[in-house]
């Protein structure tokens, strides 16, 4: 008993380091990408890189002098080989639900809700195990036909 009450320090001592090194849960293995959209219907970020089943945070803030209602983005990343165009033309008519429609929801793997000039948005994903390019666009009317859009490479190496 007097050994081990000896020990017990020690044993303590050498589990701090490992304490100290290990990352919170929260922030462990996550990679951030921070995106602006613009007056211009552009995104800052246009390639995004990814291992298969990575965690990503995607923050999208939108810089702009125009109201809301006139320019708003958001970030939304579709499926492998999905139509963009079909999904941006098909979100346009729901502007109560951000611009995401129902019967489009298979072909979203993930999404923000929108942000008005000066807001910024997030979401948290993991990449796709199938390594490919997948498509992201903002589907606020007009914007994905105007340029708004942008690649998730999903790669192993």
């Amino acid at each position: 008993m007097e050994s081990l009450k000896k020990l017990l320090p020690l044993l303590l001592i050498g589990f701090l380091p490992l304490q100290l090194m290990a990352k919170p849960a929260a922030q462990a293995d996550t990679s951030k990408v921070h995106i602006i959209g613009n007056d211009h219907m552009r995104f800052s970020v246009t390639n995004i890189m990814a291992k298969p089943g990575e965690l990503i945070k995607v923050s999208l803030t939108t810089k702009s002098d125009f109201p809301p209602a006139a320019m708003s983005h958001n970030f939304v990343l579709l499926t492998l080989n999905a139509d963009a165009q079909k999904v941006a033309q098909n979100c346009a008519g729901f502007p109560d639900n951000d611009y995401i429609t129902p019967e489009m929801q298979k072909y979203i793997i993930a999404h923000t809700d929108l942000a008005g000039g000066g807001e910024t948005v997030s979401v948290t994903f993991k990449a796709p195990k199938k390594p490919g390019d997948y498509e992201y666009i903002c589907t606020f009317p007009g914007h994905f036909s105007a340029g708004m859009k942008g690649m998730l490479t999903v790669s192993s190496q």
